[in-house]
């Protein structure tokens, strides 16, 4: 995998609201002497952004992940038709956009603190593929046609699920 920072998690919710939430709030404010230790000493230079899925295309997750992340607000159209091209190719299992929620939306954690404060970005164009070598193929194009991207390859571990 060619992913920098080396691993990528994402969380899916049924909106940002829930990551306002006084109870999620309150656990980020409040943890462990485990999470003090990770995240003090171990989760270092995290890229943690609360964002908004705008678009969405495919039905099925893949097991090679491409991100492409955005310093700056990208044109929307712009993403919506790499991703529309990319869906025809039979190696692509979807492409979803992310828009940045402003960040005063969100106060800064103690977790945050823990770790010395987390990058941000402002929109993630994410490509899923049933294989890694096809994701590798369209990082590299993705890499070219947005160049002032960072642009990483993941495996999918795991994906866990309600209910």
């Amino acid at each position: 995998m060619s992913g920098l920072p080396r691993y990528f998690n994402f969380y899916v919710t049924q909106s940002v609201e829930v990551l306002k939430s006084a109870a999620y709030l309150g656990r980020l404010d409040d943890p462990t002497p485990m999470t003090r230790t990770v995240m003090s000493e171990i989760f270092k230079d995290m890229i943690r952004t609360v964002c908004r899925r705008t678009f969405r295309l495919g039905a099925m997750r893949g097991t090679g992940v491409v991100a492409v992340r955005f310093g700056q607000r990208p044109d929307e159209s712009t993403l919506k038709a790499a991703i529309e091209r990319l869906m025809r190719d039979k190696a692509v299992a979807c492409g979803e956009i992310w828009l940045a929620a402003h960040a005063h939306e969100f106060p800064v954690s103690l977790e945050e603190r823990l770790r010395g404060g987390d990058r941000k970005i402002e929109a993630c164009l994410l490509v899923e593929t049933l294989r890694v070598p096809e994701a590798e193929t369209i990082a590299a194009t993705l890499a070219t046609e947005f160049p002032k991207t960072e642009v990483g390859v993941y495996r999918l571990l795991c994906e866990i699920a309600a209910g």
